[in-house]
């Protein structure tokens, strides 16, 4: 069976739509993505990107336009009976290297950890679920010497609303999504820098319609 999906995104100062085709062969995932700059202007290679995936073991993405390889592997292991998820992602046009992991303590806490190879760019998080519907994530940004915090709640079963605080830009954002097999899926987010003086919201809005074919 092959799925696609189309996902349109909207700023006041510019819009975007793209689109994904995905289906299965055997064990792997097949997909395939444009952008409108793919389209616009007669058919080109802008925006096209190709992947192949085995879920939880790798993911190969190829940027066409770009002939850039993006490598991602995942393997979990068990610490101390609690399973610890790693990610080994590396970039080949840029040469960057991530390596995230978070550990599963329970159903209501997990920590995790990213590090970005090369430099000082280390990230730690704690994700903590309260009854199932709010999540609290305070998180600490060696590089920056800097905590971020952000907080969401379930609402209405499909609903998530968001709110995020980065202590070291003063940037403050805020997000309502869902995510609706029925309905399909939207994003609308709003943010602002308090740290500006004329505080003038950023606003983004983005739908995305899922088909099986």
């Amino acid at each position: 069976m092959m799925k696609a999906s189309f996902k349109a995104r909207y700023e006041p100062d510019k819009a975007a739509a793209g689109a994904t085709v995905a289906f299965n062969a055997g064990d792997f995932k097949l997909r395939a993505s444009m952008t409108d700059a793919t389209v616009v202007n007669g058919p080109c290679l802008n925006g096209l990107a190709l992947a192949v995936e085995k879920p939880g073991f790798f993911i190969i993405d190829y940027n066409v336009p770009k002939k850039d390889f993006r490598f991602q592997f995942m393997n979990s292991i068990r610490v101390a009976e609690k399973p610890l998820n790693l990610t080994y992602i590396h970039s080949k046009g840029d040469s960057r290297t991530i390596l995230d992991g978070n550990l599963v303590i329970d159903s209501a806490n997990k920590v995790s950890a990213n590090h970005v190879f090369g430099t000082g760019n280390t990230k730690f998080k704690y994700t903590y679920l309260h009854g199932g519907l709010v999540t609290f994530e305070p998180s600490y940004d060696l590089g920056k010497n800097a905590w971020d915090f952000a907080v969401s709640r379930k609402a209405y079963g499909d609903d998530m609303f968001r709110a995020t605080y980065q202590t070291s830009s003063k940037n403050l954002g805020l997000e309502w999504s869902r995510n609706s097999k029925v309905n399909g899926s939207f994003k609308i987010s709003t943010s602002v820098n308090l740290a500006e003086e004329r505080k003038i919201p950023k606003l983004c809005a983005e739908t995305t319609w899922d088909f099986e074919m």
